[in-house]
Formats: structure tokens, C-alpha cells, sequence
């Protein structure tokens, strides 16, 4: 049995941390002073529309020059080329499509409870093209995500640049109570190096305290606002009081309440029963303002004048309105270690695993809930509000990188076009950061990070990912095309597909040794004998 995880608190005491192993040594990646990408289409993040052929210089990890070489479907003369030096680098990426590198705003490391060494996570975040993450919450404890983070920024580790926002109160010896206790732990918190805070509630004048402070000492803050504080300090609440970003949605109904002041629990409502919560949080955008009304476009433009942030993480809930999409998806059979899928099944303990008695009634309630949800974050970005895409993987049937992918599909449906989505995935990411001068678009003078693909993303984002997508060609033969090709770090080049392998080498071998193989909920492995119906109640 898995112990659950206690995320949603107020604050977060002193706790010995099961971390997970860090990852080793970095032994993937090509590397020149100099390197030359040739004949790529250029899909930036600037609102332009894709270019190309473009060739690509980058000195040591920085862009030093972006050059328009020919026409499509011309030979190009190579007189018009960056000339290539004695020493120098080449990487041959004729007809391919290149991109910034990818912004996973919502990036857990991983923990004990899913199995997870650092390694794989990683492996699978790169290996979909994902550059930076934010850690929200440093699960594995503020000093291990730090000399993660390190390590990465040294390449050191085959990893995403790392930023850690450390959950609220995480390390003190007591509850935090007070308004200067919160300031006192927010400067605490600076001094060890963390890039952020996240929140999830706290008392409202401690709350106000903590988010007064951090933006005076100049940090950015993320919450996931949890029922337990929603009714006291909701997003709008939070926002005007220094918040930076918002994850998931909690909270945005609530401020967009016009008939009610609190969510319509039913009467038997438990918060620590999980099927309680996500069930009836999926009736809840229904309970808010009307789309399109007064209180709904007040509150959406008190949001834009902030400045605000909103980081949706839709994929995180889908098996939510689509149990069996999210349980059956092909990655699954290579891509998940045994412990993440055991983590994943149905238990009254594990965080995320609610599915006690999940049925068409809450799927179709969510399904709604979507509808609601998408319109408000589209609206939001039309008029200028910045939206981000995180994924929040390693629960509910998400894995890492996989997830990634289905978060900007998720972002196309709800109405962004794939030049949006590639935004969001990007220098909107980077702008909640304050990294904007340094990734999130290709421009010279920025870190070399990049997304490079055979296929083009724009016409089928399922070509991101790391399985591919499938396609029939002209001797009607099923094939697979797409995936990440390169994934390019501060100038160092990844094979994504070589990175891919070994986790599903690290899959395999665990699997083997726990003599594992996936079965669904309910079903026993083959060669366990199967419980007499009715005579045995778990």
C-alpha cells in the first residue's frame, strides 16, 4: 500500500524526505564550440509563421546567427550558408522543423511513491523536448531539487534546466501562524536559493503576508488553490495580493461566483475521501457565473490588468472525463515502470488513484466541467492573457513527457491554433519565469534550446509524441512516423530517441526483475489465481 501524499495543507512542517535517486553522471549528448544546424523550418514562438530553410549557428550555448539560405523546394547554394570552421559541428536537419525548446510549468520530479529515479524523469522529459521545467512544490526536498538543479545547469546530469518553487512553510519546525513568521520564512527560503514559492492556502492575513514578501524580495509564486482555504482567499483574492501564477483551476469558480459563496457540497462530503473531492469538483464550473456574463468578463479582466498567469494543466484531469482514454494509452505498455502503474490503480489511500466508483454520471459531469473550463482559458488568451502549459505528471494516469504532449493537444481543442499552443508551450512559459530573456523563442543571443522534428507539428501534434504517430502510406503499410528527432539543451544536442530507449530499457529490466507485466484494474496478472466471487470483500 502507498502512503498518501499530503499535498494540499495549508503549510508544510519539517518532514524527512523519501527522495529518489539522482540522477548519474551525463554521458548522452554531442557537444562543439561551434555548431551548425542546416535547412530546418523555423517555428518560433514570436507569432510569426514557420520559415524556411534556415540555417542555425550557435557558439558554445548561445544563438549567434539565424540565416534565411534559400526557397523550399530549391537547391540551396551553399555560398549562402554559414561557412563551417575547422572544428566545428554540422547537423544535417534538411526538410525537419525546429522549434524552441518546451516549458513544463508544472514539473514534479518525482517521488518515492511513484518509484521514479530521477533518470527516468528526466530521459522522458527530454526526450519530448521539454528544456525547463518548474518544480512545484520540490517534492524530493528543497536541497536535493537545488543540487539537481545545479548539476543541471552545469550539465553535469542529462536533464531540463530546473526551477525549484518550494512548497509553502516546507522545512519549519512548526505551523506557520503568523503574518511575520510567513515573511520571516519566505526571506529564509530566498536565502537557500529557491527560484519560487508554491502555495496551496494558508490563513488569509498569513497568506497576504508571505505573497507581500516574496514579490518585494522579487520571486514568483504559483498555488493550487485547495478547497481546504478556496472560500477564504480564491484566485482573484490571491492574485491581487502578489500572486504570480495559478495551477489546475481551483479557485477560478469560486471568484466567479454570482448566486452562491461556497461550492454545493453535498451533505456526506469527505475532502479526505478522494472520490468525494474530484467527483464533485466536477460539477463545479457549473456553479459559476454564466460564460459571457457580467461577473464572468470582471472577473477575467481584473485577471488581464494583474497581469496574471494561468497554467491549466488540463491533461492532469482527462482520465477524469475519459477514465479509459487516460488508463489505456499506448505509452503505457514500454514507457511505465511497474511501481508508477501500481501507483496509478484504483486505492482509497494513493493521491490521484480515486477510482472507487467512477462511472459515465462523473465522466459526463467533467466532460462539462471542459467545456466551461477551455472556453474561460481561451478567452483569457484572446484577450491578451498569458497562458502556460504544465503537466503535472505521475498521477492520474500521466506520465511524464507523454503528458506533455497531450497538454497541447488539449490546448488545440480548447481552441488555440497550433501556433498558440506552440506559444504557450514556449515564451509564455518562459515569461512566467522571468527567463524571457534568455529561452522561450529563437532569437540570437538566447540559450541555444530547441525542439527538432521530421514531421510537422503544426499539422498533427501527436507527431511530438515519443510513440509516434501512426500513418498509412501509398502501399497501404501502417507506419510510425514522428517523435522527437533532437532535443538541443544550452547547446548540447540529444538524441530523443536514443533517450527513449533507455527508459524503455530502465521499464524492461524492472519488469523482469518484478516479474511484471500491466494488467487493468480488477484483472489479476496472469498466473495469479483469481478470487471466488463474494468471497473475499478488500
Amino acid at each position: 500500500m502507498f502512503k498518501k501524499i499530503t499535498l494540499l495543507l495549508p503549510f508544510i512542517t519539517s518532514v524527512a524526505f523519501a527522495q529518489i535517486e539522482k540522477a548519474p553522471n551525463r554521458a548522452e549528448g554531442e557537444y562543439a564550440n561551434r555548431t551548425i544546424i542546416r535547412g530546418v523550418t523555423l517555428i518560433n514562438s514570436t507569432g510569426a509563421p514557420p520559415v524556411g530553410p534556415v540555417d542555425i549557428v550557435i557558439e558554445k550555448n548561445k544563438i549567434a546567427q539565424i540565416k534565411q539560405v534559400g526557397y523550399p523546394g530549391v537547391p540551396i547554394e551553399a555560398k549562402s550558408r554559414p561557412k563551417l570552421n575547422e572544428g566545428d559541428k554540422e547537423l544535417d536537419c534538411t526538410g525537419m522543423y525546429l522549434m524552441p525548446g518546451f516549458v513544463d510549468m508544472h514539473g514534479h520530479i518525482g517521488g518515492k511513491q511513484q518509484g521514479t529515479p530521477a533518470e527516468y524523469v528526466f530521459k522522458l522529459w527530454l526526450g519530448h523536448g521539454i528544456t525547463t521545467i518548474r518544480d512545484p512544490s520540490a517534492g524530493n526536498g528543497l536541497d536535493w531539487t537545488l543540487d539537481q538543479k545545479r548539476r543541471s545547469e552545469k550539465n553535469e546530469i542529462t536533464a531540463p534546466r530546473i526551477k525549484a518553487y518550494t512548497a509553502f512553510g516546507m522545512g519549519s519546525d512548526k505551523p506557520i501562524t503568523t503574518p511575520e513568521e510567513a515573511r520571516q520564512w519566505v526571506r529564509d527560503n530566498a536565502t537557500k536559493g529557491a527560484d519560487g514559492i508554491k502555495f496551496f492556502g494558508a490563513e488569509p492575513a498569513v497568506f497576504r503576508a508571505a505573497l507581500d514578501e516574496n514579490k518585494k524580495i522579487g520571486l514568483r509564486s504559483a498555488c493550487h488553490h485547495a478547497q481546504l482555504e478556496v472560500a477564504r482567499m480564491n484566485v482573484l483574492a490571491t492574485a491581487k495580493a502578489g500572486l504570480t501564477s495559478m495551477e489546475h483551476w481551483y479557485g477560478l469558480p469560486e471568484a466567479l461566483f454570482d448566486e452562491r459563496t461556497l461550492q454545493n457540497y453535498p451533505a456526506d462530503y469527505n475532502y479526505n475521501n478522494e472520490q468525494n473531492r474530484f467527483e464533485e469538483a466536477g460539477k463545479l464550473w457549473k456553479q459559476a457565473a454564466e460564460p459571457g456574463s457580467e461577473k464572468w468578463n470582471q472577473v477575467m479582466d481584473e485577471l488581464l490588468k494583474i497581469d496574471f498567469t494561468l497554467d491549466p494543466t488540463f491533461n492532469i484531469y482527462e482520465a477524469n472525463r475519459e477514465l479509459m482514454l487516460a488508463r489505456r494509452a499506448e505509452w503505457h505498455d514500454e514507457y511505465t515502470l511497474p511501481a508508477v502503474w501500481r501507483f496509478y490503480g484504483p486505492s482509497r489511500i494513493s493521491h490521484g488513484s480515486y477510482w472507487l466508483n467512477w462511472g459515465t454520471e462523473q465522466e459526463v459531469a467533467w466532460k462539462e466541467n471542459y467545456r466551461i473550463w477551455m472556453r474561460f482559458v481561451n478567452e483569457y488568451k484572446n484577450k491578451g492573457g498569458r497562458v502556460t502549459t504544465g503537466s503535472d505528471s505521475g498521477f492520474i494516469y500521466q506520465l511524464y513527457g507523454f503528458a506533455y504532449i497531450r497538454e497541447l493537444e488539449l490546448l488545440r481543442e480548447a481552441g488555440f491554433h497550433p501556433l498558440e499552443v506552440i506559444r504557450a508551450a514556449t515564451i509564455k512559459g518562459a515569461e512566467a519565469l522571468g527567463m524571457a530573456d534568455q529561452i522561450g523563442s529563437v532569437e540570437v543571443g538566447k540559450l541555444a534550446d530547441f525542439v527538432i522534428t521530421e514531421e510537422n507539428p503544426l499539422a498533427n501534434l501527436k507527431t511530438l509524441y515519443g510513440t509516434g504517430a501512426i500513418k498509412v502510406n501509398d502501399k497501404n503499410e501502417v507506419t510510425r512516423v514522428g517523435g522527437v528527432k533532437y532535443t538541443v539543451k544550452d547547446g548540447i544536442i540529444y538524441d530523443a530517441k536514443k533517450l527513449l530507449a533507455d527508459v524503455r530499457k530502465m521499464v524492461a529490466d524492472a519488469k523482469v526483475k518484478e516479474n511484471f507485466e500491466i494488467t487493468q484494474p480488477g484483472i489479476p496478472q496472469k498466473g495469479t489465481p483469481s478470487k471466488i466471487q463474494g468471497s473475499d470483500k478488500n
